[in-house]
């Protein structure tokens, strides 16, 4: 349980910083007491349990493939987390770690007997049925295991247990990259006790109806894809146009309600007007790649219009990008190093996407632990005052933060600035520009309607 006792603090404390905004919806179903099976889609390997872990205030225990257990550094952070290896089919299949498939399937049973006793304590353990980590979002076939151990568990109580099913889906709106946002969407509690009867006929033929129940729930709290095609343009769309969607109150909630309108809207076009979706695609297309052209963003080219009303507002934004210079300096200097080595790391260590994110958030941790130590410590051996030492280590967080609101305020100063500069040099390329935008947004609008139309029509 070292986790919960040490690491849990750290662990909030790193995604505070990592994710932008971490958004629960429904957060009282997560603090449902136990015996409680927590079920989820699986797109960001080890961070996936992390963002479950932190928020919920019982311990919970995992369910995590046997291959995480192998390097002995890495099982001791799993046991730390109260981690339980689970061998898979295709493990066993293939003898992993020197064992027979007959030995793998015996402890895989040894498994299942510590869930068993961990719901009969009244505990919560979190499984992801998928079996495997895919950044897509997508929900891949669900594996029958939690079922199997929610059936299990109750069975050896005559189906008095009280233990409950939960399931949520994780949705991350860009997985690897720093100050991101992810929405987790938990969903309505499945009383196992209802597939006693079944369970008492069929074992096999109830755990496969109670994956299917699972699988529906999953469904409906994620944002799922068909294919990468659907995937791109509704990413396009989010991150182009969202603000005309939703209004300036938004929460992640909306994006995500977005985000599955979008898909819906989608499959509609493609049965009753593939041509204008195939429309939308391409001139959606051609709009991003003539603003990369360009090097401007959507944001830069929309602010570029009505400049000279805005002239004052430019020039406060400006005196307070110069007068805040030196405090973005000193956050730098002081941050720099721990800040830029997880993404340094995280690209060498792995080109799996899905490991990303957790690589950069564990070499996070340690090398700003490490970094602060150090240069505390050297502030100390060259000041001798702990009023001064205090300070500053109070101020390498504070301007850490700051250089880097500092950073994008700039970066946002500096397209728009370019984008100003253009339209008054080269005003037909600008001018073309908003022509493509305001199109794009005349035929978003306009299936729009043809869609809700539709939707009341049917």
């Amino acid at each position: 349980m070292l986790f919960y006792t040490v690491m849990k603090p750290l662990v909030q404390v790193a995604l505070r910083v990592f994710f932008r905004r971490l958004e629960i919806r429904h957060p009282e179903r997560l603090q449902e007491p136990g015996p409680l099976l927590i079920v989820g889609n699986h797109p960001n390997t080890l961070m996936d349990p992390l963002v479950i872990a932190v928020n919920r205030r019982d311990p919970i225990a995992f369910l995590a493939k046997s291959t995480f257990f192998q390097n002995p550094i890495l099982r001791r952070i799993m046991e730390s987390g109260n981690s339980i290896p689970i061998y898979r089919r295709q493990d066993a299949e293939t003898g992993v770690g020197g064992a027979s498939p007959e030995e793998l399937a015996a402890r895989n049973e040894a498994a299942f007997s510590r869930c068993y006793d961990y719901l009969d304590r009244r505990g919560t353990i979190m499984i992801f049925p998928e079996g495997t980590s895919i950044s897509e979002r997508r929900l891949r076939p669900l594996k029958t295991g939690a079922a199997r151990i929610a059936l299990g568990a109750e069975a050896r109580h005559n189906f008095q247990l009280g233990l409950r099913v939960l399931p949520l889906g994780i949705n991350y709106f860009d997985p690897t990259r720093f100050l991101s946002d992810v929405f987790v969407n938990v969903g309505q509690p499945i009383r196992v006790a209802d597939y006693a009867d079944r369970y008492r006929q069929d074992p096999e033929g109830a755990a496969d109806a109670l994956t299917e129940e699972i699988r529906v729930r999953l469904e409906g709290r994620l944002v799922i894809t068909r294919d990468a095609a659907d995937d791109e343009l509704v990413m396009q769309v989010e991150r182009t146009f969202t603000d005309h969607f939703i209004d300036d109150k938004e929460t992640l909630y909306d994006n995500y309600l977005l985000s599955r309108n979008l898909l819906e809207g989608i499959a509609y076009f493609e049965r009753h007007d593939p041509v204008r979706l195939n429309e939308v695609r391409e001139r959606l297309k051609t709009y991003l790649q003539d603003l990369r052209r360009v090097h401007l963003t959507d944001e830069s080219l929309e602010s570029s219009r009505g400049q000279g009303k805005r002239w004052s507002r430019g020039a406060v934004a400006g005196v307070k990008l110069l007068l805040g210079f030196p405090v973005y300096l000193y956050g730098v200097v002081n941050n720099y190093v721990p800040y830029i080595l997880p993404s340094v790391v995280a690209r060498r260590a792995t080109k799996d996407v899905e490991f990303v994110a957790p690589i950069m958030l564990v070499v996070g941790m340690i090398t700003f632990t490490l970094c602060y130590i150090s240069q505390i410590a050297l502030v100390e051996h060259f000041v001798q005052d702990w009023r001064l030492t205090t300070a500053y280590a109070l101020s390498l967080p504070l301007t850490g933060f700051y250089a880097l609101s500092y950073w994008n305020s700039l970066a946002a100063r500096l397209r728009r600035l370019r984008a100003v500069r253009l339209f008054r040099e080269h005003r037909p390329v600008i001018e073309g520009l908003l022509r493509q935008r305001a199109g794009i947004l005349r035929l978003l609008s306009e299936a729009r309607d043809a869609y809700l139309a539709g939707a009341r029509i049917r």
